[in-house]
């Protein structure tokens, strides 16, 4: 467990309204310490002082407490996700087939209009007489 993680904790289980002093997170964290690790005063401070600075922890007087922001993040995190039932698919019937619809019925042809022969012109060709 990081310094950090063990001052969190150690302010949520002190639940002190005004917020707990540092005598009081270093003694709870150092009942907590395994007895295999040995006590470093300069981490805990560091982590104490980055934990302020990064707005996770709000220092008021001498006391110490969690920012409500940094509770919320908290509280997120804790609330267990809820996996999404994955209902067991059902066999999706198979669409059927509409009837084909009808051919819009066919426009009677209309007779074909005659053609009107058309006249032709014809051409007169004048002659002219030419001059001999």
């Amino acid at each position: 467990m990081s310094y950090k993680e063990g001052i969190v904790k150690a302010i949520t289980d002190l639940k002190d309204r005004t917020g707990s002093s540092m005598q009081a997170i270093k003694k709870h964290m150092q009942a907590a310490l395994p007895s295999d690790k040995k006590w470093a005063n300069t981490t805990f401070l560091t982590a104490l002082k980055t934990g302020v600075a990064s707005g996770d922890i709000v220092k008021i007087k001498g006391s110490y407490k969690l920012s409500p922001e940094f509770k919320k993040k908290l509280a997120d995190a804790a609330k267990p996700k809820k996996p999404k039932k994955v209902a067991p698919k059902k066999k999706v019937a198979p669409k059927k087939k509409s009837a084909p619809k009808k051919k819009a019925a066919p426009k009677k042809k209309s007779a074909p209009k005659k053609k009107v022969p058309t006249q032709k012109k014809t051409v007169k060709k004048s002659t002219k007489k030419s001059k001999k």
